[in-house]
C-alpha cells in the first residue's frame, strides 16, 4: 500500500492548487458577498481540463481516475468550496451522459461541455422526495419520438443559468425501475426555473426550483435504457460523494491553516497562543481527524476506480466522515479566533457555512449511515 501521489499526481495537484490561488481564492469572499456566479473562471478551469475530468479522450474529456479528480477537488475548494462544488455537480452530469449515453448523445453534447461552452446541473432531488429519492414524482410520457414531461426538481445548482439538465423522471410504474434520465436543454418549452433560493451558504452558485409543464424532449435526448435512470444517477451519487468529500478536505484545509496562522500571531495573556497546551492539542486533533477523513476518501476513490465490490459502501463511509470532520475543523478554527472568526474580514464564518451543506447533499449524512449500515448486513 503506497500513500505517495505519482509524479503525475503531483502534477496535477499543483495545477489545481495554483488555479486555486490565482483565479478563485482572491474573488471568494465577493462572489459569496455578490452571489456572483463566476462562469468565466469555470470556463477558464475548463481550460486546464477540469470540467470533463473523468469523460473519456473521444469528446474531449481527461480521462483522469476518481482518485485524480479527488485531488482536484480538494485543491480547488482550498480556493473557494462553492465554485469548486458547482464544478463538481459539472463533472457529475457530463459523466452520465459520457458513461451510459449513447455515441449520438456524447457527441453531442460532451465536447461543449467539456469546454464549458454548455454547463450542466443534475436534477434529481424533488420538493417531495429527498432522502426517498425512488418515489420521485415528476412524469415523462411517451408521445410519438417525444417524452411530454410535467413536475418539478428542488435544490437544483445552476438552475436558470446551466444550459444542460441531466433529469431523472418517472416513465414507468412506482419504484426505482420506473425512472429514466433525459437531457433536457435550457431553451425547451414548457422548462421554466423557479426564484433563486436564499442559502446560509454556497452563493457563488445559483439554486432554485426546476419546473417542467407539458416540455417536451426528443426520445434521442434518453440516457441509456428507460427504467435504468435511477441506477444511473445512484452510481454518479458514488462519485459525487468522493467529490463532495474531497471539497470538504480542502474548506477545511484553508479553516486549518488559518487556524495555525492565527495561533502563531495572535498574543493574549502575554504570550502567544500557539505556547498554550490546550490549544495546541485542539490543533493536533483537527490536523489529525482531517489525514484520517482524506485517507478515507482516497481509499474510497481507489475502490471505485478498480471497481470493488465495497466501493458503494466505501463512498458512503468517506462522504460521511470526511463531511463531518470539514465541518468540525471549519467550526473549531473559527472558535480558535474567538469573535473575529465571526466577523466577514477573516474566511472562517464563510468556509463554515459552505462546508455546512456538505452534510446534507449527494445523501444525507443519515443516508450515508443506512447505505453503510444496509451493506454490512449483507456480508
Amino acid at each position: 500500500m503506497d500513500f505517495n501521489l505519482t509524479a503525475d499526481q503531483r502534477a496535477i495537484e499543483d495545477a489545481a492548487r495554483a488555479f486555486a490561488a490565482a483565479e478563485l481564492a482572491p474573488h471568494s469572499a465577493r462572489w459569496d458577498a455578490e452571489k456572483h456566479f463566476p462562469v468565466d473562471v469555470l470556463r477558464k478551469a475548463a481550460e486546464l481540463g477540469f470540467a470533463g475530468l473523468y469523460v473519456q479522450e473521444d469528446v474531449g474529456g481527461s480521462a483522469l481516475s476518481r482518485l485524480d479528480a479527488s485531488i482536484v477537488f480538494e485543491q480547488l475548494s482550498y480556493g473557494d468550496v462553492s465554485t469548486a462544488a458547482f464544478i463538481s455537480i459539472h463533472n457529475m452530469a457530463s459523466w452520465m451522459i459520457d458513461r451510459f449515453g449513447s455515441d449520438e448523445l456524447r457527441r453531442r453534447y460532451l465536447p461543449r461541455l467539456t469546454t464549458m461552452e454548455l454547463i450542466a446541473s443534475y436534477c434529481l432531488t424533488e420538493p417531495g422526495s429527498g432522502s426517498d429519492a425512488a418515489a420521485l414524482a415528476t412524469t415523462a410520457k411517451k408521445d410519438g419520438d417525444h417524452y411530454v414531461l410535467n413536475g418539478a426538481k428542488a435544490f437544483i445548482s445552476g438552475a436558470g443559468t446551466s444550459d444542460i439538465y441531466v433529469v431523472m423522471v418517472r416513465t414507468g410504474g412506482p419504484g426505482a425501475k420506473g425512472i429514466s434520465a433525459l437531457v433536457v436543454e435550457k431553451e425547451t418549452p414548457g422548462l421554466s426555473f423557479g426564484a433563486q433560493e436564499k442559502k446560509l451558504g454556497w452563493n457563488s452558485q445559483p439554486t432554485a426550483q426546476v419546473n417542467f409543464d407539458d416540455c417536451r424532449v426528443p426520445e434521442a435526448n434518453r440516457i441509456g435504457a428507460e427504467g435504468d435512470g435511477f441506477r444511473f444517477a445512484m452510481a454518479g451519487l458514488d462519485g459525487g460523494r468522493i467529490n463532495i468529500a474531497s471539497c470538504s478536505l480542502g474548506g477545511a484545509g484553508l479553516a486549518l491553516d488559518t487556524a495555525k496562522a492565527h495561533l502563531e500571531t495572535r498574543k493574549q495573556f502575554g504570550n502567544p497562543l500557539k505556547d498554550f497546551q490546550g490549544l495546541q492539542w485542539r490543533l493536533a486533533d483537527m490536523a489529525t481527524d482531517l489525514d484520517a477523513a482524506r485517507l478515507m476518501v482516497r481509499r474510497a476513490a481507489h475502490a471505485l476506480d478498480n471497481r470493488d465490490p465495497k466501493a458503494t459502501q466505501y463512498c458512503a463511509m468517506a462522504k460521511r466522515l470526511a463531511t463531518d470532520t470539514g465541518f468540525e475543523v471549519a467550526n473549531q478554527a473559527l472558535q480558535l479566533h474567538g469573535g473575529y472568526g465571526y466577523l466577514q474580514d477573516f474566511p472562517l464564518e464563510r468556509i463554515v457555512r459552505d462546508l455546512r451543506v456538505h452534510q446534507i447533499l449527494e445523501g444525507t449524512n443519515e443516508i450515508m449511515r443506512v447505505i453503510t449500515a444496509r451493506e454490512l448486513l449483507r456480508q
